[in-house]
């Protein structure tokens, strides 16, 4: 081999490989987080344990408005997400969703007799009848609670939903992210067992009370909680194995004690459906 062939051979030979811009649909994690991050930030502004400063929402609404605005993505790039990302953006497009309603009616002054006279419910179809459009869909608040979410097998997420309503539990000071859904899930289920809307034993009575919203579920909850216990529970109905289920491992030794008893009564407590407001003080 002639010395300019030799000299050839060892000339590096470059290639070039074209790499395609990242998507949100393909990107993964951040470009999804980032999308709530503007959520996030309202609820960190005017959430407090649990209860809104809706006047002071209302007042500074555009950033809300067009966050609610931007859940309306492609099917296709909804579709690109993980499990827990789809999760975390039905809590949160839901959520932000009743927030935008309530600010819509501000200061709401209904008269149906059948709920408290400030309540979300005094708003004419609220929940059953008002379309919104997102990720592609038209859906009513109803329609996210009843038929999507259920696709998740997922109860928790249910505790998760802020209906504005003062029965609803605490509604969080940021919003839900699919890198951190399940210790979010998991902090849900250890505030239950804290939350008076949530749960309340009298050991004096014997008596656990737990929040409807579990009832309105019984099947997901049911399936997710009742694994066939044994045992004294064996002889208790299914919902019941599942919330003892769910709750026992969170209890306080003396609740535990009572509830390991199995000689309680279990009731349902009724939804409190005043605003969770928190302008001019805690509700009354």
């Amino acid at each position: 081999m002639s010395r300019t062939l030799r000299a050839l051979a060892f000339i590096p030979v470059l290639s070039f490989v074209f790499v395609q811009p990242p998507t949100l649909a393909t990107q993964g994690g951040p470009p999804v987080e980032a999308l709530h991050r503007p959520l996030d930030q309202i609820l960190d502004l005017n959430v407090r344990d649990g209860l809104v400063y809706y006047r002071a929402l209302k007042s500074d609404r555009g950033r809300l408005d067009r966050y609610v605005a931007s859940l309306n993505v492609p099917a296709a790039t909804y579709g690109g997400w993980a499990r827990e990302q789809q999760m975390a953006f039905w809590l949160n497009a839901y959520n932000a969703l009743v927030l935008q309603a309530v600010i819509d009616h501000y200061p709401i002054r209904g008269v149906s007799k059948a709920y408290p006279s400030n309540s979300i419910r005094q708003v004419p179809g609220v929940f059953e009848r008002t379309k919104h459009r997102v990720a592609g869909r038209s859906v009513t608040l109803d329609e996210i609670e009843k038929t999507i979410l259920p696709e998740f097998k997922e109860p928790r997420l249910y505790l998760a939903l802020g209906r504005g309503a003062v029965g609803s539990g605490r509604l969080k000071s940021e919003a839900y992210s699919g890198e951190r859904l399940m210790q979010q899930l998991d902090d849900i289920q250890t505030e239950f067992v804290n939350e008076q809307s949530m749960l309340k034993i009298d050991r004096a009575a014997g008596q656990v009370a737990v929040t409807p919203i579990i009832s309105w579920h019984e099947a997901e909850f049911g399936a997710a909680y009742d694994k066939g216990v044994s045992g004294p529970f064996a002889e208790r109905s299914p919902i019941e194995r599942a919330i003892v289920a769910f709750i026992a491992p969170r209890l306080l030794p003396l609740e535990r004690a009572l509830v390991n008893k199995n000689e309680f009564t279990l009731v349902f407590q009724n939804f409190d459906w005043r605003l969770n407001d928190l302008t001019g003080g805690r509700p009354q």
